[in-house]
């Protein structure tokens, strides 16, 4: 019987490595609360991302939510209905409004054709997302912002180590938020991570993730608990070693899936924007007027212990916490590709006979 394959599988450094990592910790008994290991791998990833600032979270949601808190904002805030539950929620459960922006059709980033048109004196800011590590048009969204003295927060949850002309995704809009969870390229097991422009936000938003306690007497935030634990940055330190590698051979993967699928009638494979240097997070395909569905792919694959991934489906814009709230029919092209993408098996260890198993099952062969 043929294995299965999951549609992910996380990126792990060696047993021997890690508990290398970790084995101090037992000598400080420091397990939490920015500790050596979390200042280390911020250290660590200022340089690797190539920003001034950056803070580490106990996960990408938290980040999100703690950094639209520490930029003030107020009233509407544009956003993207196709993502993952967190952009929206995180908007959402700031007392803000979500506004949402379609995609366009070619790399399923937020239509920056169609934000002007959304953007009142309610606005306060945008929170685009670069889908499956496809990037934003960053260049037209900062002109958009300046012009209107509004805020913009990218929603980098799958652009680890993505770069444009050069220069690293971290390094545009006021603020981006890394997911580090365990299905992402880089991960600390659980984690997150906000780079930002403005060095004051730092203390800001330490604080606010630890209680918003202020000093040894004083809590000057209603915060949370949001910090990275030792064991979590542990785990980072040793997997920022060999993130280059992983993504290497992420792109054999997808060179593979991209061989094997490429020019087929019907299924539509995204390709990254000029000047673009992906990290091969995912792997798309939308199926529009290819001899089956979807959602019959979708059933052929689990039936042959293949599991692929509806993402993103349902748009959050449908969600049923949200009904009655957003229509999506104003959004009509994010429905359309909701309706019809499908995420492959990804992973820098997924065997390339694995891949040809999953091409033939797509292809019926």
């Amino acid at each position: 019987m043929s294995k299965s394959i999951q549609v992910t599988r996380s990126s792990m450094p060696y047993f021997e490595e890690y508990v290398e990592e970790i084995k101090d910790l037992w000598k400080s008994h420091w397990l939490t609360n920015m500790g050596v290991k979390h200042r280390q791998l911020e250290r660590e990833l200022l340089e690797y991302l190539n920003v001034s600032n950056i803070t580490l979270f106990t996960n990408g949601h938290l980040a999100l939510e703690n950094i639209i808190s520490t930029l003030d904002l107020t009233g509407e805030v544009i956003t993207t209905p196709f993502t993952f539950a967190s952009t929206t929620h995180a908007i959402v459960r700031n007392g803000l409004k979500p506004v949402f922006c379609d995609i366009n059709p070619d790399d399923y980033t937020i239509d920056a054709d169609k934000l002007e048109s959304l953007i009142t004196e309610r606005t306060s800011a945008i929170v685009p997302v670069h889908v499956y590590g496809n990037v934003c048009n960053v260049e037209k969204i900062g002109k958009l912002a300046n012009k209107y003295n509004i805020k913009v927060i990218y929603d980098a949850a799958h652009a680890f180590a993505v770069t444009v002309n050069g220069i690293s995704i971290a390094n545009f809009g006021d603020a981006s938020m890394f997911s580090f969870h365990a299905t992402k390229v880089f991960n600390t097991i659980e984690g997150g991570a906000v780079t930002f422009q403005d060095e004051k936000l730092y203390k800001k938003l330490n604080e606010l993730k630890n209680f918003g306690i202020t000093g040894c007497e004083s809590v000057g935030y209603v915060g949370g608990n949001a910090k990275m634990n030792e064991f979590q940055a542990a785990m980072g330190i040793c997997n920022l070693r060999h993130v280059d590698g992983e993504i290497e051979k992420r792109k054999f993967v997808v060179e593979k899936y991209a061989e094997r699928l490429n020019n087929i009638k019907g299924i539509k494979i995204c390709k990254p924007r000029r000047g673009v240097k992906s990290n091969y997070a995912y792997f798309p395909l939308v199926f529009d007027g290819y001899k089956v569905n979807r959602n019959e792919i979708f059933e052929k694959l689990k039936s042959q212990d293949i599991f692929a991934r509806k993402y993103f489906y349902p748009l959050t814009n449908s969600f049923e916490c949200y009904k009655g709230r957003f229509d999506a029919g104003k959004t009509p092209v994010a429905r359309y590709i909701s309706d019809r993408v499908l995420v492959l098996p990804l992973y820098a260890d997924l065997d390339l006979e694995d891949v040809n198993r999953i091409c033939d099952v797509i292809l019926d062969k």
